[in-house]
């Protein structure tokens, strides 16, 4: 161990979010220790004397930033000035603070978005910066390669020990179900859903579901930064993910059987598939002492229970 959780103040930023609440569930296995929270409504982390100020007061010794904008590809599509700024924003601030007041360790939580489009899969953590990023959505790419950066430039000029970890593709309890900014797997659960409830024969999936994708469930994604924050001192971003990947096509049905609809799956042609492939090297993870435990029908099954059980919320009503 490299850093012991037990006895610190801990700060997740973003803890309303799918990973901030996975981390604070995680966090509590590791008593004793006080677990720090901040709604956006009492501090907006796209205001740098803000954020500055709460850190001040709340004199946390670790910190988890997974707070972020995100969305899908139309979001990104949509909203680009967005998602760079308030992403910017957000990494820079606390990042800055967090060594202004202190913070022993802090880890910073990216994207596997931010590697080239055409990067040789498995993905290594060297391939970042190597090739052009996929179009639609870099601009939340950059501004996480931004907060790697700025992580090992405080490390490298101060000897910070902030760290960055890269997840893949998440999914799970409290993922966001509106239909205009939800990532694949909880567009598909709610789509499914939706044509189940209607007696529809089908639904449609963007592309020709060719592409292949990676997913981890956030509750393995939590575990995994907390076995991190512990165990890993170094300038180089980890990558976190599963180690396999399959079609979207493959996907679409596997969540159409977990729902229980029996219609067709059709293919919207006109809108665009995204990276071909997106399969991220698991071996500096492993090779760390971590592997997930949560497979994908089991992870499936569980966010569809969780849709269930918060539709009103999950829809954005």
């Amino acid at each position: 161990m490299t850093y012991q959780l037990a006895n610190k103040r801990i700060w997740v930023a973003g803890h309303r979010g799918m990973v901030g609440s996975a981390l604070l569930r995680r966090l509590e296995r590791e008593q004793p220790a006080e677990l720090l929270t901040v709604t956006r409504q009492e501090v907006d982390l796209i205001d740098p004397a803000a954020t500055r100020r709460w850190l001040e007061r709340a004199q946390p010794d670790a910190v988890f930033v997974p707070a972020a904008k995100v969305g899908g590809i139309l979001a990104n599509d949509t909203y680009p000035a967005d998602f760079l700024y308030d992403n910017l924003m957000i990494a820079a601030n606390c990042i800055h603070a967090a060594h202004a007041v202190g913070v022993e360790k802090l880890l910073f939580l990216g994207s596997s978005c931010i590697y080239p489009k055409f990067a040789e899969q498995p993905i290594t953590e060297s391939a970042l910066l190597t090739g052009a990023l996929e179009p639609t959505n870099e601009w939340y790419a950059i501004a996480k390669i931004a907060g790697i950066k700025l992580c090992q430039a405080y490390r490298k000029q101060h000897g910070a020990d902030f760290i960055s970890a890269m997840p893949t593709n998440l999914y799970g309890p409290g993922d966001n179900y509106d239909l205009k900014a939800s990532h694949v797997i909880p567009a598909l659960i709610r789509k499914a859903h939706d044509a189940k409830q209607a007696g529809a024969d089908s639904i449609e999936i963007w592309g020709t579901g060719e592409p292949r994708r990676e997913f981890l469930h956030a509750d393995d994604c939590a575990d995994a930064l907390v076995h991190l924050m512990k165990v890993y001192s170094g300038a180089e971003h980890v990558n976190v993910g599963s180690g396999e990947d399959l079609p979207i096509r493959d996907l679409a049905k596997m969540v159409m059987d977990v729902v229980g609809f029996e219609g067709a799956l059709t293919h919207d042609l006109s809108k665009p598939d995204g990276t071909p492939r997106k399969l991220m090297s698991a071996d500096k993870l492993r090779s760390l002492g971590w592997s997930p435990s949560i497979s994908l029908e089991a992870g499936l099954k569980d966010a569809y229970a969780w849709f269930l059980d918060h539709q009103n919320d999950a829809r954005g009503l």
